[in-house]
């Protein structure tokens, strides 16, 4: 099983596609559905064996949440907040870029 490049409360964007947002929760592995891995495709569907992260996510037009794998995502350094209206029930921040967990959410 390989070790997690990213943090939750960390800031990412897309490598390929123009969306970012703040890491909320990391599978080791794939964890989603057959039916969700199937939809994307071929040519660009991830390998299963790597960690995979949930997103608070933003576009230019919308928020959403997103699910993707650590080969497709690298840091966001702009230092902007994310908007996604839920990152206030979940984190504090940001703070340097990154958000921290808030008491009552933390393992």
């Amino acid at each position: 099983m390989q070790t997690a490049r990213f943090y939750i409360g960390q800031v990412v964007r897309h490598r390929k596609y123009p969306f970012r947002g703040v890491i909320f929760d990391v599978d080791p592995e794939f964890g989603n559905t057959e039916e969700w891995y199937k939809a994307i495709p071929e040519d660009v569907r991830p390998r299963k064996e790597q960690p995979f992260y949930h997103l608070l996510a933003e576009n230019a037009e919308s928020e959403y949440i997103a699910y993707v794998s650590e080969q497709n995502l690298v840091p966001d350094d702009s230092r902007d907040p994310i908007r996604h209206p839920q990152v206030g029930e979940l984190f504090d921040g940001p703070v340097d870029g990154a958000y921290r967990l808030k008491g009552a959410h933390r393992n």
